[in-house]
């Protein structure tokens, strides 16, 4: 079963899928004129306004709920990851893809708010499949991707965050005094094991409590946690820079040199660079994965288009500044491994410490001695759990899709009952089986959602353009999809 994992993953994750992602959002930059660029100071004012209502959530609430979801753990060991198998040439084209998947993410979100309805309670519901059956016609289409969707962020990809979560707090543990041994037995069970189980029950139980609450205690949760832990965690960031500025400029030749393949040590591996960082680039901000515009349907918007700003700037935020971060940490201090397919290492500077968050912990602890593992273990748990989070509220929304776009209670129960377990079980299983299964549902997902945002991007860009001529006349931009000849777009429909 592994090795058909690995090879499943292997070929969901072929260079096509690198290329397909790359080639979208630049083909996106150029079709909204590059709208992460001429519109930043839009999206950013967007960003903090409007309201939320009884359907929907405020357009920050949207924000932080869809950061949730972006800000996980491939924002820490996925960026380590990246450089251990790509160099640092690697953040380079993490860079590339964040700036052109901004165009990807305003495209995908703003067809979440054309073609977004009301469940039976009232809520606003959206996403990949709602615009692939109303914008396209082709609901065996939508049903697919919700059906992959339910699957990935209900039961695969929860395990990766938790796992995370245990393996963080198990080193924290091993190497804090104050706390128990691990590495032998408890009641006839492996201690670690136990441990690590323990912090699952934790987290599970913390997780029902949060999701038995509905969409809106998850966003209220998201707005408090989200910002306070990013920004913290950027704080940090700054501070091991300044404390190494004199490396700074020698950490910048490097990423530019290996991102070209003109560093000597690193050159030989720029086809790994452009992979790497793409791949880790994708899971980090999830850009065109189709996670984005769930969160950016339950917003409460006067036009779509407010909604495509937002999430553009999400992945800015993301890419830009949390992914920057790590990888600041890691190369400033000079804390990270890089080792070639066929074993060779071009550079080892933490012996016998696997690709990830370790990486972070030693870069910290280089330049704040004893801090590393604490800040780490605590980062990733709020980055990971809020994830979850966002998680259920993606399968959720898929399964009232094909439950009808009825919220069923039985078939929602069921949903949560087993997020919590594959939350529970996610902490105990392997490191390496719960990456893999993450990545085959990332995968998926993105291939599904990207086809269908490239053969649906029209409605998006009327959209677009609608919004600019408004805010040139000096309106509060509303839409009107029957004015622009944009079909099925039925909620919009007698709200201007």
């Amino acid at each position: 079963m592994d090795q058909f994992l690995t090879a499943l993953n292997g070929l969901i994750w072929s260079k096509a899928l690198i290329a397909l992602c790359l080639g979208a959002g630049l083909w996106f930059s150029f079709r909204t004129r590059f709208m992460q660029v001429r519109g930043f100071i839009e999206m950013t004012r967007l960003t903090f306004t409007g309201h939320s209502s009884d359907a929907g959530v405020s357009s920050f609430q949207a924000l932080a709920l869809s950061m949730s979801g972006r800000i996980g753990i491939g924002n820490i060991a996925g960026v380590a990851t990246a450089i251990a198998f790509g160099g640092p040439g690697a953040v380079f084209w993490m860079w590339v893809m964040g700036f052109l998947g901004a165009s990807t993410s305003f495209v995908e979100c703003c067809l979440a708010q054309i073609y977004k309805e009301k469940d039976n309670q009232g809520k606003y519901r959206g996403g990949p499949a709602y615009y692939i059956e109303k914008g396209l016609g082709l609901k065996w289409y939508a049903w697919v991707f919700a059906l992959a969707t339910i699957i990935a962020t209900g039961f695969l990809m929860p395990g990766v965050q938790a796992n995370a979560i245990a393996d963080s707090a198990s080193n924290f543990c091993n190497s804090a005094a104050f706390c128990p041994d691990l590495s032998g037995q408890w009641r006839g069970m492996d201690a670690e094991f136990a441990f690590k189980l323990g912090i699952g029950i934790v987290v599970g139980l913390m997780l029902a409590l949060i999701i038995f609450g509905g969409l809106k205690r998850i966003a209220q949760v998201a707005e408090v946690v989200v910002p306070f832990i990013a920004i913290g965690y950027i704080l940090t960031a700054v501070t091991i820079m300044a404390l190494n500025i004199e490396f700074l400029p020698t950490m910048f030749r490097i990423i530019f040199e290996s991102a070209f393949g003109i560093h000597a040590g690193f050159g030989a591996i720029l086809g790994l660079a452009i992979e790497w960082g793409v791949k880790r680039g994708i899971y980090a901000n999830e850009a065109g994965q189709g996670t984005g515009p769930h969160a950016a349907a339950a917003a409460e918007v006067s036009h779509p288009a407010k909604q495509g700003y937002v999430q553009a700037w999400a992945i800015y935020f993301d890419t830009m500044l949390i992914c920057t971060s790590t990888a600041f940490i890691v190369l400033a201090t000079g804390m990270y491994n890089v080792v070639t397919p066929d074993g060779v290492m071009l550079q080892e500077a933490l012996p016998g410490v696997a690709a990830g968050a370790g990486f972070v912990q030693a870069g910290i602890d280089a330049v704040l001695p004893g801090w590393g593992n604490g800040f780490v273990a605590v980062a990733l748990f709020f980055f990971a759990f809020t994830t979850i989070m966002a998680y259920y509220y993606m399968a959720e929304t898929n399964l009232t899709y094909v439950n009808g776009h009825k919220v069923r209670p039985l078939a929602t129960l069921a949903l949560r009952l087993g997020i919590v377990a594959m939350t529970i079980y996610g902490t105990v299983r392997t490191a390496e089986m719960a990456w893999t299964l993450g990545d085959i549902g990332v995968g998926l997902m993105a291939w599904l959602n990207i086809v269908a945002i490239l053969l649906l991007q029209k409605p998006a860009l009327l959209a677009l353009r609608d919004y600019e001529r408004q805010k040139k006349l000096g309106l509060d931009p509303t839409f009107d999809p029957d004015a622009l000849g944009i079909r099925n777009a039925d909620f919009w429909r007698g709200r201007t």
